[in-house]
């Protein structure tokens, strides 16, 4: 009888043993899969999605599978709600996510608050990394990165096409007035005072709105020559067709973000409307890949699960922070939240390297300082990257 009861409990026990052995590892996806943020939201979780499988094809993480567990972060209340069931009801190890800037900074503080570590993709609003969390990283690019840049092809490339000199140009920021857009637009107005742009109209509107006639008349009688206009998807499909309504026309619109970068966008205004408009984003599609070495594997990859080729560069840059993070916890031991922040800290990827043409390493208030974004205009329905000129695959076409 003790005989038979030891082999039981033996054999039980390597049940058990080879179960932990086998056991899986939660990572938390929450993004708004649901709601007015929902397309972006999707296509950025497709990025990590995609990354998942590459690192559960080879092998897994630290050996166990990974699952990814959703969270619908489609407003902030729920983003904080999501992310406290995905952490105390989930037990998930990290949560990556969120597109959105204010859904981030909610759900992240509730991860800070948890001792769990939370990456961000894809928001871009300063206050995410601003806050000094110890467990909140933040892989892509981020408003500074876009602010900047859209000056800087506004004075190098928009002003000598349109045949004007820099200072000359009267300059219209418009922005959707969350964290997102008046982070960006911050930047913008402070690089374009650094660069001695005479900035004529700066004006806030909700996302949410549905009828920008008036901000149309305002930069119509200001004479802008260039829009810059920092938005989500719906506001710039507004804007730009209540421009055609009213017959305004500037030398440049220079859209910032995923609203002018989808081709939801072109389709939704018209590609005649769209043509030569500007917009500076996460790394895009039509890219010199020789600077983006994996963007055509990566595509390949999507094509094959979803079907279709990538809606948005949102995948991709998700894809490139997400694999990096994911690779850089495959080599620790253990799924402790110290252990997690100690193997990211030491991230170290050259620029050059990757997808998206930038590489990887966090600086201060873990944000990763080698991010950069890229300039594209919209050419004959496809939107093609002008700027910088290594990553080009065509001039940039303004005026007649």
């Amino acid at each position: 009888m003790k005989l038979s009861y030891l082999l039981k409990a033996t054999a039980a026990a390597v049940v058990l043993t080879a179960s932990a052995a086998h056991a899986d590892v939660k990572i938390g996806a929450l993004f708004p899969f649901s709601g007015q943020l929902a397309l972006l939201g999707e296509e950025s979780a497709r990025g990590l999605e995609i990354a998942v499988d590459e690192l559960n094809a080879a092998g897994g993480l630290q050996g166990e599978k990974i699952v990814l567990v959703r969270g619908d972060a489609v407003d902030n209340n729920q983003a904080i709600g999501e992310a406290r069931r995905l952490i105390s009801l989930e037990n998930v190890a990290a949560i990556f996510g969120s597109y959105s800037s204010a859904r981030s900074i909610a759900a992240s503080q509730v991860a800070e608050l948890s001792g769990i570590p939370y990456f961000e993709l894809g928001a871009v609003a300063d206050e995410v990394t601003g806050r000094g969390l110890q467990y909140l990283f933040r892989t892509n690019p981020y408003a500074l990165h876009m602010g900047r840049m859209i000056i800087e092809m506004t004075v190098e490339k928009v002003a000598p096409a349109l045949g004007k000199a820099p200072e000359d140009l009267k300059i219209g920021i418009i922005y959707e007035d969350s964290s997102y857009g008046t982070s960006v637009a911050r930047h913008q107005q402070d690089y374009a005072r650094e660069k001695g742009l005479n900035v004529a109209v700066y004006s806030g509107y909700p996302s949410n709105t549905v009828d920008m006639s008036s901000l149309v008349l305002e930069l119509k009688q200001a004479g802008v020559d260039v829009v810059l206009q920092t938005a989500y998807q719906n506001d710039a499909v507004l804007f730009l067709q209540q421009s055609g309504e009213q017959g305004f026309q500037p030398g440049a619109v220079i859209g910032g973000g995923g609203g002018y970068s989808i081709q939801q966008t072109a389709d939704a205004v018209g590609h005649d409307k769209i043509e030569g408009v500007l917009d500076v984003d996460f790394t895009q599609y039509l890219v010199n890949t020789s600077a983006t070495p994996g963007l055509e594997e990566f595509v390949e990859a999507y094509r094959k699960k979803y079907g279709i080729f990538p809606r948005s560069g949102h995948s991709l840059t998700n894809y490139m922070g997400s694999k990096a993070i994911l690779e850089a916890i495959n080599g620790a031991e253990g799924f402790e939240p110290d252990t997690i922040v100690e193997a990211v800290k030491a991230i170290d990827i050259p620029d050059g390297t990757t997808s998206t043409g930038y590489g990887l390493k966090f600086g201060e208030n873990n944000q990763n300082e080698r991010a950069s974004m890229m300039g594209m205009q919209w050419q004959d329905g496809k939107l093609v990257t002008v700027y910088p000129d290594a990553a080009a695959t065509a001039p940039m076409k303004l005026g007649n």
